[in-house]
Parts: structure tokens; C-alpha cells; sequence
């Protein structure tokens, strides 16, 4: 019997989170607010790839939870020589799926504030091999408001940054 070739597929990531805690003398891992776990679908003792946008570092670990509403995301053990608090990362998960199950795939994006407070939760579809070059597949350049405020809302330009 031949079996399906799979992928790694990203099937949620919480993007430009604040590091709220580096602890080199706590067993590896990273401890993360069980509302953005659960928003970004992660689970806990699960693999994640972690980006520090700050300086570039780049790691995989596991996820623990952390107090429900604290915003926590503290980097624990060898980890915490890459990551100082303050600093902005990317927390990935991943899953093993079989080819014939991507296309049409949901991938979820929880974007936070800087006290890692949801703003907005992203959901995006896999197009088909056959799809890819369309329009509305085309995500180049796109990008969001990182503080939650009414749209054109002048007093707030100023502080408005877009990724």
C-alpha cells in the first residue's frame, strides 16, 4: 500500500506578540496565555516554531500554558538567550497533513496588541495548485492596524502602525 505524501502545514500562529518574560532557569519550553492558545489553535506539549522579529532568532520548542488573561509569553530555558523581554515574535504551529488535504485547509492568525490583548483573528483558506495566481489569493504587501481604533480615525494616525 502506498501511503499519501504529507507537508508541514501552518495551522496557527499568534503574530507580534510581546515577550513578556525570558527565564534562562526554568526546563525549556514557552509559557503562553491559554486565550491565545486556544484562539490560535495551539495546543499545549505541542511543537512551535518561534521567530523573534527584534533580532532575527529563530527556534522550535514546545508550548506550556500560562495564567488564562495574563498576555504572558515567556521564553524559558536555553530559549531565553534569544529572546529579552520587550521583544516582538511570531509563534508557530504545525501539523502533518496529507497533500490531498490542504487545498481548502484553514490557517488562523491572531494578531495582538503590544500587551498581547487580541485584536483580530484571521482565518485563511489553501487555494488549489490550480487556483494559486488569482486575485483574491494574493496576500503580497498586506497588512493590518496593531491598535484597535475606529477606521480614518485622524487623533490616531500617529500612532497606527502597519505590518
Amino acid at each position: 500500500m502506498i501511503q499519501e505524501a504529507t507537508r508541514e502545514y501552518m495551522y496557527g500562529k499568534i503574530h507580534r506578540c510581546t515577550v513578556t518574560q525570558a527565564d534562562l532557569h526554568y526546563v525549556g519550553s514557552i509559557t503562553v496565555d491559554p486565550l491565545l492558545l486556544r484562539a490560535a489553535g495551539i495546543l499545549p506539549h505541542t511543537r512551535v516554531d518561534v521567530v523573534n522579529i527584534s533580532n532575527g532568532a529563530r527556534l522550535s520548542t514546545y508550548v506550556i500554558e500560562g495564567p488564562e488573561g495574563s498576555g504572558v509569553i515567556c521564553l524559558n530555558g536555553a530559549a531565553a538567550h534569544h529572546f529579552t523581554r520587550g521583544d516582538m515574535a511570531i509563534i508557530m504551529g504545525y501539523e502533518q497533513v496529507p497533500v490531498s488535504q490542504i487545498p481548502g485547509r484553514k490557517s488562523r492568525a491572531v494578531h495582538v496588541d503590544e500587551a498581547n490583548r487580541i485584536l483580530a483573528i484571521d482565518e485563511y483558506t489553501t487555494p488549489t495548485l490550480d487556483e494559486l495566481g488569482k486575485p483574491e489569493n494574493n496576500r503580497f504587501a498586506q497588512s493590518y492596524p496593531t491598535r484597535v481604533h475606529e477606521a480614518g480615525d485622524p487623533t490616531e494616525a500617529v500612532n497606527e502602525s502597519f505590518v
